[in-house]
């Protein structure tokens, strides 16, 4: 039978005295059986005692408030500690140097890596760009470090630098993208980070990644500033999409078409601050003359605008 057959066989006993809720001694006994041959009946078997006894009781040690000082609530996402020192910018070239030597896959490299992500936020617009002509080199394998660094840096003086980058066109497209995609994740957008990329939207180069990227920099801003439909850099945004709408979204041939979706679309993307707008893209909705891709965008344009903003009778004119 199957249990004629097992080899091993154990048995745990224990006896617990337990006061006022606490464990005051505790006394087990195991006992291990191997049969090596269960026909025959041969084997060893062990015991094995053991004993826990309540010796002493300490007194509850009071919280001291003061050591909670230091102390604050956060993610451990990229947790590190704030430099106390100042950065130069010597200093993260040389950092940069050290990642084109290390090996691409290793603990090292990504040590390195994100160093040098917290290094470059401390430092200044003036000391980004003269890093920049210092540390603009590609590693051996063609891997530029710096260039994958800005984005996660996060900081105003980053955008910049990554704005003029894009302008001067010293970087390659697959890596502009990159730049504009990494907008929408910055966590505290500063207005001086739209005044800097506004310009970008005007240019006959300007891709749906530029569009899309800056507005959601611009409806993270406004989701932190209710009132920042009065910011000029926002205001400057708005103006140049409002501009390529022409007052009733007309589109002239299929590229137009095209490109008014995506300004549509940049729009919805862009939230509160898009409330100026209203009636522009109601006027868009209510043209029956309008492609019906025209008219769905500019209906789902109004998906972040506040409903105090929204014009009662749109339903009403697009049925």
């Amino acid at each position: 039978s199957q249990s004629e057959q097992q080899i091993l066989s154990s048995q745990l006993e224990c006896v617990q005295s337990i006061r006022n809720g606490v464990l005051e001694e505790a006394e087990c006994t195991e006992s291990d059986r191997v049969t090596l041959f269960p026909q025959q009946g041969s084997g060893a078997e062990t015991q094995t005692w053991s004993a826990l006894k309540l010796m002493q009781v300490e007194t509850e040690t009071l919280y001291n408030k003061g050591d909670s000082e230091d102390l604050y609530v956060t993610d451990i996402l990229y947790e590190r500690e704030v430099t106390k020192r100042e950065v130069t910018g010597a200093e993260v070239t040389e950092l940069v140097w050290k990642l084109c030597l290390a090996h691409s896959a290793s603990y090292e490299t990504a040590d390195l890596f994100m160093t040098l992500v917290f290094e470059l936020r401390h430092l200044s617009l003036e000391a980004l760009r003269a890093l920049w002509q210092r540390s603009s080199f590609k590693c051996r394998d063609n891997w530029q470090p710096l260039i994958d660094a800005l984005p996660s840096c996060a900081t105003e003086a980053c955008v910049v630098l990554m704005k003029d980058l894009i302008a001067s066109g010293e970087v390659e497209e697959d890596k502009v993208e990159y730049f504009f995609w990494s907008f929408a994740f910055i966590p505290n957008p500063t207005s001086g980070m739209i005044e800097s990329l506004a310009p970008l939207l005007k240019s006959p180069r300007a891709s749906q990644s530029c569009f899309l990227g800056v507005t959601a920099l611009v409806h993270r801003f406004c989701s932190a500033h209710s009132s920042c439909g009065v910011v000029p850099p926002v205001q400057s945004v708005m103006r140049t999409l409002g501009k390529f709408l022409g007052g009733n979204c007309t589109v002239q041939d299929s590229e137009h078409l095209s490109k008014m979706q995506l300004v549509l679309k940049a729009i919805g993307n862009a939230g509160l601050a898009a409330a100026s707008l209203a009636p522009a893209l109601s006027s868009c909705a209510a043209l029956k003359s309008h492609p019906m891709e025209i008219r769905l965008a500019a209906v789902q344009a109004f998906r972040r605008i506040p409903c105090s903003a929204r014009v009662s009778d749109l339903l009403s004119q697009v049925t």
